[in-house]
């Protein structure tokens, strides 16, 4: 019960900071996404059911603030992405920092990508190279490059909490 309350708490100050301060210091109106790195981060650390229950939670405060009355889209997106992150639970190993990074980029693509097709390429709006160029690929470094810096303080609060 502790570790769920914890798990709400780190996912409720990534989303004010995702809402709030990454906003003011965006590079061109793209800032990084916490949420996605948290997801992401818990799902290879602790395993599907901890990556799903992570994604809900980030899924269901972004479908509340920013949902634009379609509530459960980005719920289920990021449900499944910290469920397919849970998959990669057994090959995780706390010293490697490359295969967390390359998981959080993919699950960052896959998270843009699944966002543009299912709110602008539905809506017949085609620009997919200039979204690829002006928004994904911008999105996906500036997280790269705060995971980076970010993973090592949730790999030491993952082990401070399974002592």
């Amino acid at each position: 019960m502790k570790r769920r309350i914890i798990e709400f708490l780190l996912v409720f100050v990534c989303f004010l900071l995702q809402c709030t301060f990454f906003k003011n210091i965006s590079l061109g109106g793209i800032g990084p996404n916490l949420l996605i790195i948290l997801t992401s981060a818990f799902g290879f650390m602790k395993g599907k059911d901890e990556g799903m229950f992570v994604g809900f939670l980030s899924g269901i405060m972004i479908d509340i603030l920013y949902g634009n009355g379609i509530v459960g889209l980005y719920t289920l997106i990021y449900t499944y992405i910290g469920y397919t992150n849970g998959m990669f639970h057994r090959i995780f190993y706390p010293e490697d920092v490359r295969f967390p990074i390359i998981l959080i980029t993919i699950s960052d693509l896959v998270y843009c990508f699944l966002s543009y097709i299912l709110t602008f390429l539905l809506r017949n709006r085609l620009e997919v190279g200039f979204y690829m160029s002006h928004v994904i690929i911008p999105e996906v470094v500036y997280t790269v490059f705060i995971t980076i810096l970010f993973y090592k303080l949730l790999l030491k609060l993952e082990m401070s909490l399974e002592r």
